[in-house]
């Protein structure tokens, strides 16, 4: 097998045990390159019918791309969609201008942990990547939450020889990362192997692109040509720009994404 079917093969296998082993599963699709490939994913190991919902968390704040492609999609592949919104901190006035940290804080992770709640799911399938950000390389493929969706990033279960722990306390729930293995340029590899629609965001004007995406007032493009998949695969090969270099920075600092994501967050 070529490196790209050994990752495709070892995040259907997650997938598929996950399904196997969580009472209430969903999957987290944010519209972006990776949570899309993971749904594709999913698909795949289900033989093109997800058999548990896909929820998305909506800040209100995304591009108009997104929910465009969002409306398209979920249709077109039958999804069970499910969107959550915090609908009292929108009230409230919450946005970027109040600070980055606390308005993901609130639009995100208090949005996801309060959908866990409600929809009593037992796992989430997120598609966050090891390479993509250096917190994010704590995380082991199936990563539990305590009673308050907390991350324990100082007591990971330890995961040897594909044996994941899945076994938790009634009131925990588990993180799963089926693409943790995965980089940037393979994420592209394989949708241009699959040809799996993406977002336009993505793909050059002839200056400038997106590479990670998000809430549109925290995302900025970076300077680029590539108009295409295999010139962004190109790219990928020379480029020595960060993935995340376009976000905002008071968020994507070490300490805050730790401590967001030891709040609860993607």
């Amino acid at each position: 097998m070529t490196s790209l079917e050994k990752l495709e093969h070892q995040s259907i296998y997650i997938i598929r045990e996950a399904y196997s082993r969580c009472r209430n599963l969903a999957l987290l699709w944010s519209i972006g390159k990776d949570s899309t490939t993971l749904l594709w994913l999913c698909r795949k190991a289900f033989f093109g019918k997800i058999p548990f919902p896909v929820l998305h968390i909506d800040t209100s704040y995304k591009f108009k791309e997104i929910y465009d492609f969002r409306a398209k999609y979920s249709k077109e592949w039958g999804l069970n969609l499910i969107i959550e919104k915090n609908d009292a901190a929108l009230a409230q006035g919450m946005n970027n201008t109040l600070g980055k940290f606390e308005c993901c804080n609130s639009l995100k992770t208090t949005t996801l942990k309060n959908a866990i709640t409600k929809h009593a799911f037992q796992a989430i399938l997120l598609g966050i990547r090891r390479d993509e950000h250096g917190i994010r390389a704590k995380e082991r493929f199936f990563s539990p939450r305590n009673a308050d969706h907390r991350w324990d990033y100082q007591g990971q279960p330890p995961e040897l020889w594909n044996f994941y722990q899945t076994n938790l306390e009634q009131e925990h729930h588990l993180r799963v990362h089926p693409l943790l293995g995965w980089r940037e340029i393979d994420v592209w590899e394989y949708v241009q192997k699959e040809n799996i629609p993406v977002t336009s965001l993505y793909f050059s004007d002839s200056k400038k692109r997106f590479r990670s995406i998000g809430c549109e007032p925290c995302c900025a493009p970076v300077d680029s040509k590539a108009n295409s998949v295999p010139k962004i695969i190109k790219e990928l090969q020379t480029t020595t720009v960060s993935e995340r270099s376009g976000r905002s920075q008071d968020k994507e600092d070490s300490y805050n994404m730790q401590k967001l994501r030891s709040l609860g967050y993607m």
